[in-house]
């Protein structure tokens, strides 16, 4: 059963494989294993970066494709879902069609930027999906009548989703089942079968061509693959991952903007989660996610209670501050490049007994 879920790609490790355990089940059991709107937030994120950095490593890890146009992707699916909602109403209908849209949407645009772009160097590619994303967030922000422009749209959701819906009168374990909670569970369990659908693409025949391309495209193209038609197959099941990500963000959250699902600041924490968990690994997406969004929310609170202990020393209270947690980011990031060289899961794995 594990075997199939997993598509045979074993941890390979066993801290890894108990590392993974603790990740699932802290995500599995967050509304009742903890208080608080930041928890569950955090969680909610960390469950669709796992789905969105999957599908990036995807790309790089596994093909070997530099694309700077990912939170295009994930923008699309935020925007499809969010615009029907806002437009054709809070119901279920409107939301499966704003997905089905913007899946459409996505696998097209990446199928052109596949076909047009794939047959030239690395290099080039990774320009011209720079250019393409960047020229659809400028469209985005200008088209605020549709779009909402830089303040992007908030939206209501189905009602089983709202906050203040309660399933049941009775707690359990001491937590109430609201609509939060509801959407919730559609986040993990989107995200969790969409990370095992990844496992088994990567873990097919399919795969192993693309790591073969990824390895020697030459050689690969020598053997009969035509890679450019294999390339083009990987980029668009990576869009539509994204843009499933995308969509679940924008669920969540309520709400889709520039600033949450196009901004370029996205893509390069996209980068930092592929290089800390591993590339070409999968499971470094969940240790990648895990790590960065955790130093991300609670970081800047750890520092600001080693700055009030440390008041009394001359230059480290200053260090720490609050306002500098970008800075000790770039350090840990350093860090665990020069000590992990193939990511976390890479280290842990040659590690092995």
């Amino acid at each position: 059963m594990i075997s199939t879920l997993l598509s045979g790609d074993y941890p390979r490790s066993r801290v890894l494989t108990a590392s993974l355990a603790v990740v699932l089940i802290v995500l599995a059991l967050t509304p009742f294993l903890f208080s608080g709107a930041q928890a569950i937030n955090t969680a909610a994120k960390i469950c669709v970066f796992i789905v969105l950095v999957a599908s990036y490593d995807l790309l790089l890890g596994y093909t070997g494709i530099v694309s700077f146009a990912h939170t295009m992707f994930y923008g699309i699916g935020g925007y499809g879902v969010g615009l029907a909602l806002y437009g054709w109403g809070a119901t279920w209908g409107a939301g499966f069609a704003g997905l089905a849209l913007a899946l459409l949407a996505g696998t097209a645009l990446a199928l052109l930027i596949g076909l047009f772009s794939l047959r030239v160097r690395a290099i080039f590619f990774a320009m011209i999906t720079l250019a393409v994303a960047s020229a659809f967030a400028i469209l985005a922000s200008q088209l605020s009548d549709i779009t909402g422009g830089e303040d992007g749209r908030s939206f209501r959701v189905p009602e089983l989703l709202r906050p203040g819906t309660r399933l049941m009168e009775s707690t359990i374990l001491g937590t109430a089942i609201t609509g939060r909670v509801v959407a919730y569970y559609i986040v993990f369990v989107a995200s969790l079968l969409l990370f095992l659908g990844a496992l088994r693409v990567v873990n097919s025949p399919f795969g192993r061509v693309l790591q073969a391309i990824r390895e020697n495209d030459f050689r690969a193209e020598a053997l009969g693959f035509r890679t450019v038609y294999y390339r083009t197959l990987a980029n668009c099941l990576a869009a539509g991952m994204a843009v499933f990500a995308g969509a679940l963000n924008s669920l969540w959250l309520r709400y889709t903007g520039p600033d949450t699902t196009l901004s370029f600041a996205i893509m390069l924490d996209i980068l930092l989660m592929v290089v800390i968990g591993g590339m070409g690994t999968m499971y470094g997406a969940v240790f990648g996610a895990t790590i960065f969004i955790l130093a991300q929310n609670y970081l800047q609170k750890l520092m600001g209670l080693g700055a009030k202990a440390t008041e009394a020393l001359p230059l480290l209270p200053h260090l720490l501050h609050p306002d500098r947690w970008l800075l000790w980011l770039g350090v840990l990031f350093v860090l665990s490049v020069y000590y992990f060289p193939t990511g976390i899961v890479g280290r842990l794995r040659q590690r092995r007994p």
